[in-house]
């Protein structure tokens, strides 16, 4: 039962540091452009959704295999992995804006459970 609870804690782990790395190239590339002004939440939803498809095919090079194993918690993870994502990037987003730096959409609940979702999904069929 521990080593459930610890892969899932690491399949977390994996798509908050994903996410993260995302993060990190967005807002680098978003301190050379000018600032924009929040448009359409919905299009960003698909374009998180693909980041994470992008970003979980990815993975499959660097972890080919499953990290939770077994059937029944491999498919448990699909839900489990994104939402402990969700919650790690709301926290990260709460930190920001406490500390006045402006949030982005990915650091939020929602959206990072958007991003996870999908990169889930593609580790669930694609790993033993």
């Amino acid at each position: 039962m521990l080593e459930l609870f610890l892969e899932i804690i690491f399949e977390g782990l994996l798509q908050l540091g994903s996410q993260l790395l995302v993060e990190l190239g967005y807002r680098g590339l978003a301190e050379t452009i000018a600032p924009r002004q929040d448009r359409n939440p919905i299009l960003a939803g698909f374009g998180y959704a693909l980041l994470g498809l992008i970003v979980g095919g990815l993975s499959l090079f660097i972890f080919p295999e499953a990290i939770a194993r077994g059937e029944r918690f491999h498919a448990i993870n699909v839900l489990v992995a994104p939402a402990l994502a969700g919650l790690g990037m709301a926290g990260l987003g709460w930190l920001l804006e406490r500390s006045g730096r402006r949030r982005l959409r990915i650091d939020s609940f929602a959206y990072g459970f958007i991003f996870a979702l999908p990169m889930s999904l593609v580790r669930f069929y694609f790993t033993d």
